[in-house]
């Protein structure tokens, strides 16, 4: 083969093969190879999560952060709204506390309270108030997308029969990177 068809080869590979990390046909987002997983351990049993990194930057590394630092190890979750959301993430265990940090609301189009399972941040009525609260939800809640709405920025891809048996109380006894060693508690 001549260096021109190895090259026109390549070329092919590359541009005419459809984007594997695009938006589906429904516009969902598709899980990119640097979308990392966490593993969720809760007193109901495990959840894993792809964390939308390429997606909602800004929001999955600050919940990576604090996941790495082990914030979320032993903390309960404080809200449950039946057929809505299951809420979690203050250490406070009121709903009223968070982490050292907030950051900026950060919306992508891609990602939609469409299902249950959603994982989002929870905030306060100023969009750019979440700090370490998230929810995940327990069925479709496509008014959270409304403006402000809220950021979206994972899902369940295992444990979703376990997300659905949370309630007020229950704890998050493990939370890690999958691949990574789960740290200790640290705030």
């Amino acid at each position: 083969m001549n260096f021109f068809a190895v090259l026109l080869l390549v070329f092919s590979i590359l541009f005419a093969a459809p984007d594997a990390f695009a938006a589906d046909k429904k516009g969902k987002a598709a899980s990119k190879s640097e979308d990392p997983i966490v593993v969720m351990e809760t007193t109901k049993g495990p959840i894993k999560m792809v964390i939308y990194k390429s997606e909602a930057p800004i929001t999955a590394n600050n919940f990576l952060g604090l996941v790495n630092r082990g914030f979320y190890n032993g903390l309960t979750f404080h809200r449950y709204e039946k057929g809505f959301c299951i809420q979690g993430g203050d250490p406070q265990g009121t709903g009223q506390g968070g982490s050292d940090k907030t950051i900026p609301l950060e919306k992508s189009p891609n990602l939609k309270h469409d299902s249950a399972g959603v994982l989002a941040m929870a905030r306060t009525s100023d969009p750019n108030s979440a700090s370490s609260q998230f929810y995940f939800t327990l069925d479709a809640a496509s008014f959270l997308d409304n403006p402000p709405g809220y950021a979206a920025f994972g899902k369940v891809t295992e444990g979703l029969e376990n997300v659905m048996k949370l309630r007020k109380g229950d704890k998050m006894t493990k939370v890690y990177v999958q691949g990574a060693e789960p740290k200790a508690k640290g705030k």
